[in-house]
């Protein structure tokens, strides 16, 4: 086994403010995909070279909460330049950068859906 995680899904109440809100966080096009019962988007990921993707979806039994599991996003080289864009783009930064040791920096936010999501990077 290569990675723990095999997909993530993060539960939104509005597909387009959420759509945007993560779109302005990775400077990357959110890319809608086609579902019989939700509306679905893509998040950035290599899945071609192995990497862990996952996506926004809206939908029956879809609740975006504070509480329970929290998905680390990749921060890319520095999480800064991402975190730095949380609160222009409608959410609010609950942890800022904190130094976690050998193992880099993270930090937390809510997105404009109400979830509580980090972010993760090695600067």
């Amino acid at each position: 086994m290569t990675n723990s995680i095999n997909w993530f899904e993060i539960p939104v109440n509005d597909f387009s403010r959420a759509k945007k809100f993560y779109e302005t966080l990775y400077g990357a096009e959110i890319m809608e995909m086609p579902h019989p019962m939700y509306k679905y988007g893509m998040l950035p990921a290599d899945m071609q070279n192995g990497g862990v993707g996952g996506g926004i979806v809206q939908g029956e039994g879809f609740e975006p909460s504070t509480k329970g599991t929290i998905v680390y996003l990749n921060g890319g080289e520095d999480l800064s330049v991402a975190l730095s864009k949380v609160e222009n783009a409608g959410g609010k930064i609950i942890m800022p950068k904190t130094a976690i040791g050998a193992n880099g920096f993270m930090a937390q936010f809510i997105d404009t859906e109400g979830n509580r999501i980090a972010l993760h990077s090695m600067k």
